[in-house]
């Protein structure tokens, strides 16, 4: 966050590739993580103050995001659409502390649609972030950020926003194996890692959550099948699989 007094201003900008924060939007609007990257945050200190007291203090608060390294998008005015919550995220040595989150919604309406193919790119570097860290590293993200409430934003259609980390967990929870047909990956990556694609038992758009207890991985045929099918039957092999694991 910049403050800059001469214009009565507040800039505060939500970073997608770089950051230890974890914003996302729901249902239009932001949850935005305050300022202060050891132990625990407080409102009281530097702007996270100042973005919790811009309702009545005259400060008009600006935000921009980042979706490729070094590039800023403007995306408009906001204000505070409630009272900020707590909840726990990781500092910068990975250690577990309470953060502010600030709840935020454009002035202007919903945020602006994002090019889908930006978005692509960017859950390719996350998911490229997450397979360089160790198994250990991987269910701790995975336990601590996945959601029942799905971040989601507008591209040309709707875009769920999923958790890399969860994806990754339920890849190498499987052992290269499919977790409906128990068959072995068909093929391995350029990184030899087994290739397997993430489900969600309950689908995102039905309501499911992006969290390790509803997330499976499939082989290419079973997770076609599972789209195509919805069976019952599967789905009760799937649920009884994770409570195996």
């Amino acid at each position: 966050m910049r403050r800059s007094k001469r214009t009565n201003t507040l800039l505060i900008v939500s970073n997608h590739v770089a950051s230890i924060y974890d914003d996302r939007w729901v249902d239009d609007v932001l949850h935005y993580t305050g300022m202060g990257q050891f132990g625990d945050q407080s409102l009281e200190t530097k702007q996270n103050r100042t973005l919790n007291k811009s309702g009545t203090n005259g400060v008009a608060v600006h935000l921009c995001e980042v979706f490729t390294a070094r590039t800023y998008t403007y995306i408009g005015e906001v204000v505070l659409a409630d009272e900020p919550y707590q909840e726990k995220q990781p500092d910068v040595e990975g250690r577990d502390r309470l953060v502010w989150i600030f709840p935020l919604r454009l002035k202007s309406g919903a945020p602006p649609v994002i090019p889908g193919a930006t978005l692509k790119q960017l859950n390719q570097v996350k998911e490229n972030q997450a397979r360089k860290l160790s198994d250990a590293e991987v269910e701790a993200l995975a336990l601590r950020q996945g959601r029942a409430n799905v971040g989601k934003r507008s591209t040309q259609v709707t875009q769920h926003q999923r958790s890399p980390w969860v994806a990754e967990h339920a890849k190498r929870r499987s052992k290269g194996l499919c977790d409906l047909c128990q068959q072995a990956s068909p093929f391995n990556r350029k990184d030899g890692t087994p290739y397997l694609e993430t489900h969600h038992i309950e689908w995102l758009v039905h309501g499911g959550a992006d969290t390790v207890e509803n997330t499976v991985a499939l082989c290419p045929n079973c997770h076609r099948k599972m789209h195509v099918l919805d069976d019952q039957t599967d789905k009760k092999v799937l649920v009884a699989r994770l409570n195996a694991h």
